[in-house]
């Protein structure tokens, strides 16, 4: 027998949202409407929030319905809708991973549970470009006291286990312009070349130590590196600009020092995107979600890290103490052949029922 959160799963995932989530934001909605007697809410920028219970502290259960691009196998040619195929215990198609899986998972689970107390469910818009629904929520006041992010924990610390992710690493992009002025190449010392300016920068990156934080046994090791460089307009001009570009991998707490550059003469520093990291400080709320973890499967979970950057870091970087826990495992986000599993789909739910029956203490 099928079970409500595959079909779920197979319904979410079959509706396109990775150029507009209106179509599974409405069917997140309605369904919490008509199975659920929480107040459920729309806002501004798409992302569906429900709240039942009360007192006291605030638990959600978090996720998003928005996806990255299918391949074309992964589209049903002239509907726009997306494949959607079982095959024994995995679900594959676009999001059945990253994350409608989970989604899925937290509306059973949040309809299920008698909870210990207020317990939202919030689906966010935007978050594969750049958290978007999640900072929107924020800034609207979005504010649980806690919360478990449905992202990818699975097979972490060892195969058919669903561990809980106490900590993940941030993404920080800059762009580097190094401005100097033009000459004809045969008069070198009439301008001021800014790919040696460029160069310069680059030995300075190259000799940066990023930080590290020992968290959950783990070491989280950050890294910045130069992933582009363009400069330059033709053989015979000392060039008057130059760009490149840096991916920092951040960890909580501190930053590696790229403002450095600016000590350069003629070096400015830009800040394309940067997408918080996450820790959870509250060993108890940790250790509570990981025995609800062990409860719901025959193996044994662990607390653990992830390299990822998720919607966890903007909660986090607001106040809210959170972890990550779901069904998607390393390697099946965003790609052609994504999928997950049905028995994990149910384990997730099962965990995040059990956490909500427990959490508010």
């Amino acid at each position: 027998m099928t079970s409500e959160v595959v079909e779920l799963t197979r319904d979410l995932v079959a509706i396109p949202s990775h150029e507009d989530e209106t179509l599974a934001g409405n069917y997140v909605e309605e369904w919490l409407d008509r199975e659920t007697d929480a107040d459920v809410t729309r806002d501004g920028a798409g992302n569906v929030i429900a709240r039942r219970g009360s007192g006291g502290e605030t638990l959600a259960l978090v996720g998003h319905h928005d996806v990255v691009e299918p391949a074309p196998p992964q589209r049903i040619a002239d509907t726009g809708k997306y494949v959607v195929e079982r095959r024994g215990d995995r679900l594959y198609g676009r999001g059945a991973a990253d994350m409608k899986g989970a989604v899925a998972a937290a509306m059973v689970a949040f309809r299920d549970v008698d909870p210990a107390g207020e317990l939202v469910f919030a689906s966010f818009v935007g978050e594969e470009v750049g958290g978007v629904g999640a900072r929107h929520a924020i800034d609207e006041g979005f504010a649980p006291d806690y919360a478990v992010v449905g992202e990818g924990s699975t097979n972490y610390s060892g195969p058919d286990v669903t561990d809980v992710v106490v900590a993940h690493k941030g993404r920080r992009g800059s762009t580097i312009v190094a401005s100097g002025a033009a000459a004809h190449a045969s008069e070198v010392d009439a301008g001021e070349n800014a790919i040696y300016r460029a160069t310069d920068v680059v030995s300075l990156v190259r000799g940066i130590e990023p930080p590290s934080l020992e968290v959950a046994g783990e070491t989280i090791e950050g890294s910045v590196v130069v992933t582009e460089i363009e400069g330059g307009t033709a053989m015979n001009v000392v060039p008057a600009r130059c760009e490149l570009t840096v991916d920092e991998r951040t960890v909580p707490g501190e930053r590696a020092p790229l403002e450095r550059v600016e000590s350069i003469e003629g070096v400015e520093w830009i800040v394309d995107q940067d997408l918080p990291p996450m820790r959870c400080d509250d060993d108890a709320f940790a250790d509570t979600v990981l025995d609800a973890a062990d409860a719901a499967q025959s193996g044994s979970p662990s607390l653990v890290t992830k390299p990822h950057a998720t919607d966890a870091g903007w909660l986090s970087a607001a106040g809210t103490e959170c972890v990550v826990c779901g069904p998607s495992e390393p390697g099946e986000a965003h790609t052609d052949d994504e999928s997950v599993s049905v028995t994990v789909l149910e384990r997730c739910s099962e965990t995040y029922r059990r956490v909500a029956e427990r959490w508010p203490r």
